[in-house]
């Protein structure tokens, strides 16, 4: 897709009912040649909408009126590009476990995580969450995460987790207060309620830091594997990253999990990781397909706000 397809589609099928202001912000820029000349000198994985408008906000300029936004990045492109340059979407939402849960409670305990993509690794605390599918509460932690869950039996308890790592390009420090604003600049701007999941999801990761290791999800990932205990079930897992992984990386990724022992959680987009004979997703949202060790499960929303598991 071009630069203005890309953002076009991006506040039609992500933002729309979602973020009102990432909706009219994403179709201004479609429409801006200016803007999207400027884009178009980045590289791809830097010209997306989240990562233009978390650095914006992170710059402290203006989302909320298109126009503003406009005169803000063609007044301070060189600060906003070096940003673009230097800085990746990690957004680490920790709604997600909320779509992974069912798989990861269903496995043999205890567990092994191991996250590909992890960011700050807020995606690393599964069993110290609480989860609310409709009026089904599993667990009894902080913060309590809601999933609209469509054709699944809710598990009857968070699972048992021994050992935590994550695999990043840049790991965020949740201690550190610069690493903190940028995840709570990706958050989009109506969504306090993602706000103060960060902040509680942060308290827990604080307390108990998970082993983040700065490295390359093909070149560093069996090491990292390796160091998991022997008597834990591994569970490799990943949420919305390797669309940032070029192709032939992301097919050497594939071939690597699957040779690693224990279990791969993928949660990915369809266009990312394709499967044969998908049903129909619920809507015209963008849904990401859930999949155990290359099994497609389930259809669920980027944020982990909903799922729709398969017949």
């Amino acid at each position: 897709m071009t630069t203005a397809e890309t953002y076009a589609e991006f506040g039609s099928r992500e933002a729309r009912g979602v973020s009102p202001t990432y909706e009219r912000l994403s179709q201004a820029v479609a429409r801006d040649d200016d803007l999207l000349t400027l884009l178009d000198g980045l590289p791809p994985a830097k010209r997306q909408p989240n990562l233009l408008f978390g650095v914006v906000r992170w710059l402290g300029g203006p989302v909320n009126d298109p126009a503003a936004f406009r005169d803000f990045v063609l007044t301070h492109w060189p600060a906003v590009e070096a940003e673009l340059r230097t800085r990746a979407t990690q957004t680490n939402e920790a709604g997600r476990c909320a779509v992974l849960l069912p798989l990861l409670a269903a496995l043999p305990q205890p567990l092994a995580l191991l996250e590909v993509g992890a960011s700050a690794g807020l995606c690393l605390y599964p069993d110290r969450y609480g989860y609310r599918y409709g009026d089904h509460q599993v667990g009894s932690g902080e913060p309590v995460l809601d999933c609209a869950a469509t054709g699944l039996v809710p598990p009857a308890r968070v699972p048992q987790v021994v050992w935590r790592a994550g695999l990043d390009l840049n790991p965020l420090d949740v201690t550190d207060s610069d690493d903190v604003s940028w995840l709570d600049a990706l958050i989009w701007p109506e969504h306090a309620h993602r706000r103060a999941r960060l902040r509680a999801a942060a308290t827990i990761a604080a307390a108990n830091p998970p082993l983040l290791v700065r490295g390359d999800l093909v070149d560093d990932l069996p090491a990292l594997a390796a160091r998991a205990p022997a008597d834990a079930t591994l569970v490799v897992f990943h949420t919305s990253v390797l669309y940032q992984v070029p192709a032939p990386r992301r097919e050497a990724f594939v071939r690597l999990v699957r040779e690693l022992p224990g279990h791969w959680v993928a949660n990915e987009g369809p266009e990312v990781l394709r499967y044969d004979a998908l049903p129909a997703p619920p809507n015209d949202a963008l849904h990401n397909v859930l999949a155990l060790d290359g099994k497609p499960l389930a259809w669920a929303r980027g944020h982990g706000q909903a799922m729709t598991w398969f017949g």
